[in-house]
């Protein structure tokens, strides 16, 4: 028997994990924190030492409480890809598991830069495995990490082997054929996979309620470029996205040359995920451009920019509006840096639909507006599949089993309905909620 235990994730977006244990083995996949509630805990959404305990009483880690039963038999933590709601919670929870973390090389020198960064202690041992490998994890468990596309590099489908068969979790991902930055999705492992019988798929349920196939991170360049290509005549150009989406980076960073703007990255969560993926390797962003990570540092240069504005384009925190990143702190004077009516702000994103980041953009933008500004909002595609992508992966891996996760219940309902209308009967779709067990 293979017993599926939904930790987090499964009631909301966020604070992602799941255990899969077959006899007295189990591996933990993905521990992510909930940003709303940690934001709202903290007001940034970087990582800091705080204890678990408080963490877990507002929401913003995996409540752990629910497997202290089966926790000696967790065997490795794998987080899937870099973002915080997938390997978050490691720095807080990891400790209370004798289990390595095992992650791509970028997923793992992100977290190996949080924990310094923050002077955080785990006593874990941190292991890479590279996309498109794998490794025997103990006697019974073997994964694979299966290369896939989204909004982080060295994102990976995990596909774990029991006897019964192979449990397939696919938290996050999208099938993007024209990525700007690494490869294509392995299609041809995941039919074979299928071809060999995938017993379940756990499957992010984000967008199955959009009847369309995600767009590929190319168009979101192309969006970038029309917008940038707009002079700011004696104006600076400000533009904000997630940290950790290099390969929009990277396209900032080409387009920016291309009008010959000095280029300068502020913020701590900037510098973190930049130098993770130049440590290993996959860019070199700082031939071309100058980062800047603290408060000092950052008031500093912008006093120079204030001075001969229309030379710089400004990559910075704050896509969200959170209240500690750089754009909020430059709209609230806090840096001593007056916008202009020339300045352009583009918001290459979109605002996840929570109630903290709706307030904080809305109250970001209306400071904004004050200056008169011109504000370019949703130059972006998302990271996650779309319906059809997730028709796609059902049709390739042909699993017995389909367990949505990765949304609330609307999303998750949304993507059964999607496994109806491929074939599969009531009993074989799972809708479940945070703290449930399913035995297959």
């Amino acid at each position: 028997m293979v017993e599926i235990y939904a930790v987090g994730g499964y009631d909301k977006i966020g604070k992602n994990c799941t255990i899969i244990k077959e006899g007295d083995e189990a591996v933990m996949l993905d521990m992510g924190i909930d940003l709303e509630n940690y934001i709202k805990y903290t007001d940034d959404e970087e990582l800091f030492a705080i204890r678990p305990a408080e963490l877990m009483k507002v929401g913003a880690v995996p409540d752990i409480s629910v497997i202290e039963d089966i926790k000696k038999c967790v065997k490795a933590i794998i987080p899937t890809h870099a973002h915080l709601d997938h390997l978050g919670a490691i720095p807080f929870l990891a400790n209370k598991f004798k289990a390595p973390i095992i992650g791509t090389p970028y997923t793992t020198e992100v977290l190996n830069t949080i924990l310094k960064d923050e002077k955080i202690k785990i006593n874990n041992e941190i292991k890479t495995l590279s996309s498109n490998s794998s490794l025997k994890i103990s006697e019974n468990i073997q994964i694979e990490f299966v290369h896939t596309t989204h909004s982080t590099p060295q994102t990976v489908m995990v596909a774990i082997r029991t006897k019964k068969g192979i449990i397939l979790y696919a938290n996050d991902f999208k099938f993007d054929l024209f990525p700007v930055l690494g490869k294509k999705p392995n299609f041809k492992r995941l039919e074979e996979l299928g071809n060999k019988g995938v017993l379940a798929l756990i499957v992010d349920s984000t967008y199955a309620p959009d009847n369309k196939k995600t767009p590929s991170e190319s168009v979101a360049k192309q969006m970038l470029n029309d917008v940038l290509s707009i002079p700011a005549k004696n104006g600076v150009i400000v533009v904000t996205t997630f940290s950790s989406h290099l390969a929009r980076l990277k396209s900032i960073i080409e387009f920016g040359k291309k009008i010959n703007r000095q280029i300068l990255f502020l913020g701590r969560s900037l510098s973190k995920y930049v130098k993770a993926g130049e440590k290993i390797g996959i860019i070199n962003f700082t031939k071309d451009v100058q980062l800047f990570r603290f408060g000092s540092q950052i008031e500093k240069i912008l006093k120079k920019v204030e001075n001969d504005r229309e030379k710089y384009l400004l990559v910075v925190t704050g896509h969200q509006g959170e209240p500690k990143a750089v754009l909020s702190k430059m709209a609230g004077n806090e840096y001593k840096f007056n916008f202009c009516s020339n300045d352009h702000i583009i918001f290459s994103c979109k605002t996840i639909p929570t109630d903290t980041n709706i307030r904080n953009r809305r109250d970001l933008e209306d400071s904004l507006r004050g200056f008169g500004v011109r504000i370019f909002n949703d130059i972006h595609q998302s990271g996650h599949a779309a319906r059809e992508d997730l028709r796609d992966l059902i049709k390739l891996v042909k699993p017995v089993h389909i367990i949505p996760a990765h949304g609330n219940k609307e999303m998750e309902r949304a993507l059964a309905d999607l496994a109806f209308e491929e074939g599969y009967k009531i009993d074989k779709v799972h809708i479940m909620k945070d703290g449930q067990k399913l035995s297959l």
